[in-house]
C-alpha cells in the first residue's frame, strides 16, 4: 500500500493543504486560550454557531458563514463585557450564556424538524473544502501571525497581570476584545470543516500538551504547532484509510499526545 496514495485526489490535496494552515493557527491561539483560562470561552463560540445560523435563518440572510461570523463577534465582545462587570466567576459566566446561546440555536432550527439540514455542522467535513476557501484561511493565517508580532507581549501582559498591564500603559479591554474577535473569527471560519463538537478539543489539546513538554514560551509556541500540525496531517491520513471522520480522528490523535506528554513531563518534573 502506498502510503501517498490519497495525493492523487483532489480534495485530499485540498485537505491537505487547509490543514497545514488551520493546525498552526489553532496551535498559536491555543496557547493563549490555555495561558488565560479561556476553554469555556473557546468552547462557548463554538456552540455558538448554531445560534448564529438560527440569527440569519430569522432574518432571512443566505449565507450562513456572515450570520455565523457576525453573531459569533457579537457574542465575544458581549461575554467579555459582561464578565468585566460582574463579580460571578468567568466561567460561571461563560457557562450561562453557551447553555442559552444553543438552547435558542437548537429552538429555532429544529423548528418544523429541520435540524438535520445543519447537523453536518457538528462533525465537519474537511474533504468539502474548496479552493477560493483555502485562500480564505490563508489570508487569516498571515492576520494572525501580523496580531501575534505586534500584539504577542502585550496580550501576554494583560493576561499575568491587569494592573500591570494598564501601568504599562497597555490599553487592556482593546486587547482583550481584539483577541476575543480573532479566536471568534478563526472558530466560526473553521466550524464548518472542523466541526461544532470538537473544534475546542483542538483547539486546547495541542497546547495543553506542549505545556507539558515547555519550559519557557519560546518552547511552548513550537511544541503546540508542532503537535498541532502533526495530529492535523496524521488525522487526515488515518482518516482516509480507515474511512472514518477527518475532525474526529484528529482529535483522538491530539489526545493521545497529551496523555502521553502529561506522562512524560510527571516523569520528568517539567
Amino acid at each position: 500500500m502506498d502510503f501517498f496514495s490519497w495525493l492523487q485526489y483532489d480534495f485530499m490535496r485540498y485537505a491537505f493543504l487547509a490543514i497545514l494552515i488551520i493546525t498552526p493557527l489553532f496551535g498559536l491561539l491555543g496557547t493563549m486560550i490555555v495561558n488565560r483560562k479561556m476553554a469555556f470561552f473557546s468552547d462557548a463560540l463554538g456552540h455558538s454557531a448554531l445560534t448564529g445560523i438560527a440569527v440569519g435563518v430569522v432574518l432571512g440572510v443566505n449565507n450562513t458563514n456572515l450570520s455565523m461570523v457576525v453573531f459569533a463577534i457579537v457574542f465575544a465582545l458581549l461575554l467579555n463585557f459582561i464578565s468585566s462587570k460582574v463579580s460571578s466567576a468567568t466561567d460561571t459566566v461563560i457557562s450561562v450564556f453557551s447553555s442559552c446561546s444553543i438552547a435558542v440555536g437548537l429552538a429555532i432550527l429544529s423548528q418544523g424538524g429541520n435540524f438535520s439540514r445543519y447537523s453536518s455542522l457538528l462533525v465537519g467535513d474537511i474533504l468539502s473544502i474548496t479552493p477560493q476557501e483555502i485562500v480564505y484561511l490563508f489570508v487569516i493565517l498571515v492576520v494572525t501571525l501580523v496580531f501575534w508580532i505586534f500584539g504577542f507581549n502585550k496580550l501576554l501582559a494583560v493576561s499575568l497581570n491587569r494592573t500591570l498591564a494598564k501601568s504599562l500603559h497597555i490599553s487592556v479591554g482593546w486587547m482583550e476584545n481584539l483577541f476575543a474577535v480573532l479566536v471568534a473569527l478563526i472558530v466560526m471560519v473553521s466550524i464548518k470543516w472542523v466541526g461544532i463538537l470538537i473544534i475546542n478539543a483542538l483547539l486546547i489539546l495541542p497546547a495543553a500538551a506542549a505545556r507539558n513538554l515547555s519550559e519557557n514560551m519560546r518552547e511552548y509556541h513550537f511544541f503546540a504547532i508542532v503537535i498541532s500540525v502533526f495530529s492535523g496531517i496524521m488525522g487526515l491520513v488515518i482518516s482516509y484509510y480507515v474511512n472514518v471522520a477527518t475532525g474526529p480522528t484528529i482529535a483522538i490523535l491530539a489526545s493521545i499526545i497529551y496523555f502521553a506528554t502529561y506522562w512524560w513531563g510527571s516523569r520528568n518534573n517539567i
